[in-house]
């Protein structure tokens, strides 16, 4: 089956558009809830997807996000004394 390469030049903004949606969800949840337990990874992401208007994630892809956000360690708070 061949694909008109217009449709793709076409989609390919929207997809772009909802790829920077998904990554900005998960770099907020990533700075604000790393190193904490899977559940409160979990909800988290999930909200921020919904704030940006990205909630159509398939499953998985939000279970293992939220894996690997759980596994970050979180950032140590910098030193004010130097």
């Amino acid at each position: 089956m061949a694909t008109d390469p217009n449709e793709y030049e076409k989609a390919m903004p929207i997809v772009a558009a909802h790829l920077a949606k998904i990554e900005r969800a998960v770099d907020r949840t990533r700075a604000s809830h790393a190193g904490q337990p899977y559940v409160a990874v979990h909800q988290a992401l999930v909200e921020a997807l919904q704030d940006e208007d990205a909630q159509r994630v398939v499953p998985q892809v939000i279970e293992e996000l939220a894996r690997q956000i759980t596994e970050t360690p979180a950032s140590p708070l910098p030193d004010i004394h130097t």
